[in-house]
């Protein structure tokens, strides 16, 4: 019973990363910013869950490591983008 556990975490993963990507490259052209943020949080849980099959330790420092560096570069990007005039 744990190897399809393990099975639905991976394969879980996998579509929460691969659907989160695709979310993401089509994320530029959302107007709102919290939804920019939901398209780059969704693959981070997909890395997690396929690491979480691996290590529980790998995993949290994963997505720990992903949402905080991907949040200042979507934040960095917002201001950047005000400063810019351009319109959200």
């Amino acid at each position: 019973m744990n190897l399809i556990e393990t099975q639905i975490w991976f394969y879980t993963g996998c579509i929460l990363l691969v659907g989160g990507t695709l979310a993401t490259v089509a994320g530029p052209g959302v107007k709102d910013p919290i939804i920019r943020t939901l398209n780059t949080e969704i693959p981070t849980i997909g890395l997690s869950l396929i690491l979480l099959t691996y290590n529980h330790t790998l995993a949290l420092l994963t997505f720990i490591a992903a949402s905080a560096i991907i949040t200042m570069i979507l934040l960095r990007v917002i201001v950047r983008m005000e400063e810019m005039g351009a319109q959200l």
